[in-house]
């Protein structure tokens, strides 16, 4: 069976999504196992009793390669025999972050698909397609591949700028899902800031997520950022806090519970605020993903004015990320849901389309004041329906000035509607919201500038000199 098939199987055999770690070490077995035998009898008579207490509440057991090669021949014996153990109907992913190419990828690859017999495995994509094509070569094996790892210094490659300035770990994200269906990655729970974003490059992958447990990875977050619509996609992988527990099985049970709890809550705001074919929006992250996508760029910018900018911000890109667009509307609808209005209206060009978005997401009609007004047909100088006298909330992409929003506002009022309130995605921060206060309307953002610069410089994204030299230029430009 395929390997994503039989993941699914199980996932919802036994309503799932906790992969525990079997990663055993002389030193942390606990004193029930030990015996005045052989010390790998002893982590088998410990691995054999995890299996046993936790298969009705995995999806997926992950033994460590190395854990097991440090015992040599008795250690590679014993991984033969805890694999052997593990249900027919549950699969084995074997976590060795094989990462070569040429013949040497082919021997790992023989070795741990064939002579182990693992219905996955870790890679590293260092090497590039070359290190991947070898084990892609077994069609029914899923390939893990590391994307954004839960160690501590993860970030010193990781987070590395690359092409148009996004992290590496999207660029990997993106790339090795394209080489095969059978990649997915590697994404720890101890970085969960970044796992919407990761999403929302590979939105299809599988995600083996570590760090949940001993290590103290964010659950919530990871599933909140990185749950598929369907409720799957994520691999929760729990090592020392089940297998070092008194009682493996009430630990493997409580932290199953605790996954599903984090589970029924996405759902449940995804089904009651989108359909269920949009992905679940995570706004904490939006900032991150605009970034990643290009909508907000540093480095030396000129503007339409002939200044030169250390930063530029243009979210016109998010008409081609359609799940991005979704995560924007649900921020700008929290935002619309304390207001009172009834009916939106999206300035062209930038806020249109996002004015579409959150009348889908919010059930709110929307319409728009044309920039030039038709000489043919019936002329309209607004589209839409609507009626003189009825409140109009304004979209609009960001707000730097404010020119386009009251020249859109006067519009709408010069044909009998009220326009009170105003929403933006970004305020650059340069007088545009005390311009809108002086035109008698309430400006409201999603983020403020200074936001959007907290928030990437404290995920590594930015520095703080970057950071510093945005906020020097708007308080000159402002």
């Amino acid at each position: 069976m395929n390997f994503y098939d039989k993941l699914t199987a199980a996932s919802q055999r036994n309503n799932s999504l906790l992969c525990v770690g079997l990663d055993p070490t002389a030193k942390a077995l606990p004193n029930r196992y030990r015996s005045n035998g052989p010390v790998t009898d002893d982590i088998l008579r410990w691995n054999l009793a995890v299996i046993e207490a936790t298969s009705e509440f995995v999806c997926c057991y992950k033994p460590n390669i190395a854990f097991y090669e440090a015992h040599g021949t008795a250690g590679m014996d014993m991984l033969r025999r805890t694999i052997a153990a593990i249900p027919s109907h549950i699969p084995v992913l074997l976590d060795a972050k094989r990462g070569d190419v040429g013949s040497t990828a082919a021997a790992y690859a023989i070795a741990c698909l064939e002579e182990l017999g693992a219905d996955a495995v870790t890679l590293s994509p260092y090497l590039g397609r070359d290190s991947i094509d070898e084990f892609a070569a077994y069609g029914e094996k899923g390939l893990f591949v590391l994307c954004h790892t839960s160690n501590p210094s993860a970030g010193e490659f990781q987070s590395l700028p690359v092409a148009d300035g996004k992290p590496l770990y999207l660029q990997v994200a993106e790339t090795a899902t394209s080489w095969s269906k059978q990649v997915g990655l590697v994404v720890g729970a101890t970085y969960a800031h970044v796992m919407a974003e990761i999403r929302a490059a590979a939105p299809d992958a599988w995600f083996l997520v570590p760090g949940v447990g001993a290590q103290g990875g964010d659950l919530a977050g990871s599933v909140a950022g990185g749950l598929r619509p369907d409720g799957m996609g994520l691999l929760l992988s729990a090592s020392r806090s089940v297998t070092g527990a008194a009682d493996h099985r009430a630990a493997a049970l409580a932290l199953r519970d605790e996954i599903n709890q984090a589970r029924s809550e996405v759902t449940s705001e995804q089904s009651s605020a989108t359909s269920p074919k949009t992905p679940v929006p995570n706004p904490q992250s939006l900032i991150s993903n605009l970034h990643a996508l290009g909508a907000v760029q540093f480095g030396n910018f000129t503007l339409a004015s002939g200044i030169q900018s250390p930063f530029y911000i243009d979210l016109r890109l998010l008409v081609s990320r359609p799940e991005m667009l979704a995560q924007a509307a649900q921020a700008y609808g929290k935002i619309l849901a304390g207001l009172s209005y009834d009916r939106i209206a999206g300035i062209p060009y930038a806020g249109l389309p996002i004015g579409v978005a959150v009348s889908l997401a919010t059930g709110a009609p929307l319409i728009y004041p044309r920039k030039e007004v038709k000489q043919y047909g019936t002329g309209k100088g607004i589209e839409g329906v609507w009626k003189a006298g009825e409140r109009v909330a304004i979209i609009e992409d960001l707000i730097t000035s404010a020119g386009s929003l009251i020249q859109g506002a006067e519009r709408l009022r010069e044909a009998g509607l009220i326009v009170e309130d105003a929403i933006v995605l970004i305020d650059r921060e340069q007088g545009g919201m005390e311009n809108l206060a002086a035109a008698g309307i309430r400006g409201h953002a999603v983020y403020s500038l200074s936001e959007v610069l907290a928030e990437l410089e404290a995920g590594g994204q930015i520095d703080g000199a970057t950071a510093q030299r945005v906020a020097e230029f708007v308080r000159g430009a402002g």
